[in-house]
């Protein structure tokens, strides 16, 4: 296995594609912040934007997923881009316009592309072989490594040397690009499958178990960012430190998804997911307990490195336990789980730090997401239980009537 097997052009034309659909996505919540913070009670309209712009993510990629055509998705990646491109150009024109206005453009901002996540990574297998979809993925999370750990710095360095309201219009541009590059790209990927909604979504939410060890793992993570603040404060420590040391922490993700994509790994992929979320836990309770900066980049950089591992063995789990044609849904419903993940975890996190202490704040977290690992495992053996289950499977899942298979590559 090698990465040799993904190094082609029109898997580099994706990755353009990628960067320019998901970087407005990595950019939002500080730009909406930045956007109004210096209005009246600014901070508090920019937290409550970012948090409308999330909601957005959260409704409208599950409905907007299972909606997605596999063999013809140009067109509904290519709506969902101009809508994504039209709400952040609002954002950006009319700062000064009033709440509820940035509201409809914010939660239009998250809503109308949040689908295209999910469609983007079912046409980058598609792309490759079959035996290289490892590689694949381990090359769409070290890319989207690179897009966290740099929209930061950009939103902050347009929004306070340039103008506010330029990195909404940056975000605009950009998907507006995203947009003409699907063009460069096949319309879509083949499939067997022809479902009704109804039975489409039942397949999709038979894969629930995957979608909770996902919300497990980047809920962890997420509170470990959010009290990064407040701990270092704690430990007496520059509050200042909190930016390298999440710069760090996305370095050692890209790094652990190029690692993983290098060889085969033992072991079936729910028991995989299970030992790097637990290994995870370990590190961020290292984060917690530990009262150095130096313990606490560690165990950061730790949780990071396995953290991509963690998300290429659910998308991984997802691709085998759905069939080609839901698995744009199935990865938009993973996207939704994982938006409602971090965003319970941000008011978990609010609620915590008025009553203890964030170390503990953090252990409270560690404690809910092997609670919610281990409800994932319990979903995962029961389903690979059931008849017909197992490596697979997902061919022999549903029955679906005969149809020809159009050649979607051009």
């Amino acid at each position: 296995m090698s990465y040799r097997d993904v190094a082609s052009k029109q898997v580099l034309t994706w990755a353009f594609v990628a960067v320019a659909a998901r970087m407005p996505v990595a950019m939002a919540p500080l730009a909406l912040v930045f956007l109004v913070r210096e209005r009246p009670g600014g901070y508090t309209l920019g937290a409550a934007l970012a948090a409308v712009y999330v909601l957005g993510e959260i409704i409208g990629a599950p409905v907007l997923g299972l909606r997605l055509n596999a063999r013809r998705a140009r067109p509904h990646l290519a709506a969902g881009l101009a809508g994504g491109a039209v709400g952040f150009a609002g954002l950006g024109a009319l700062p000064g316009a009033h709440p509820v206005i940035l509201a409809v453009f914010a939660f239009l901002a998250g809503a109308a592309p949040s689908a295209v996540s999910g469609g983007l990574r079912a046409l980058l297998t598609s792309l490759v072989p079959g035996h290289a979809a490892e590689q694949a993925l381990s090359v769409e999370s070290m890319l989207t490594s690179a897009i966290w750990a740099i929209a930061p710095a950009a939103v902050t360095g347009l929004a306070l040397g340039v103008d506010p309201g330029v990195p909404p219009l940056l975000a605009a541009a950009l998907m507006g690009v995203s947009v003409a590059g699907l063009w460069l790209l096949p319309e879509g990927w083949q499939t067997e499958e022809r479902t009704g909604r109804t039975s489409q979504l039942r397949v999709v939410a038979s894969a629930w178990p995957v979608y909770v060890t996902g919300a497990a793992g980047l809920s962890l993570l997420a509170l470990a960012e959010l009290v990064l603040p407040a701990l270092l404060e704690q430990r007496g420590i520059g509050v200042g430190w909190s930016g390298p040391l999440l710069l760090g922490m996305s370095a050692a993700a890209g790094v652990g998804a190029f690692l993983y994509g290098l060889r085969s790994w033992p072991g079936r992929l729910p028991t995989r997911s299970v030992l790097l979320l637990c290994g995870m836990s370990s590190a961020v309770v290292l984060v917690a307990v530990t009262p150095d900066l130096a313990g606490i980049g560690a165990g950061l950089a730790v949780a990071g490195l396995l953290q991509s591992g963690a998300m290429l063995t659910r998308n991984l789990s997802l691709r085998e336990a759905l069939p080609p044609g839901a698995l744009a849904a199935g990865y938009s419903v993973m996207y939704s789980a994982v938006s409602a993940g971090y965003a319970a975890t941000g008011s978990l996190a609010g609620a915590l730090l008025r009553l203890t202490a964030p170390s503990t704040a953090i252990l409270a977290g560690v404690g809910l997401t092997l609670a919610l690992t281990g409800v994932g495992w319990w979903g995962e053996i029961r389903r690979a239980r059931r008849p017909g289950a197992g490596p697979g499977h997902r061919a022999r899942s549903y029955t679906a009537p005969a149809t020809p298979v159009r050649n979607v590559r051009r």
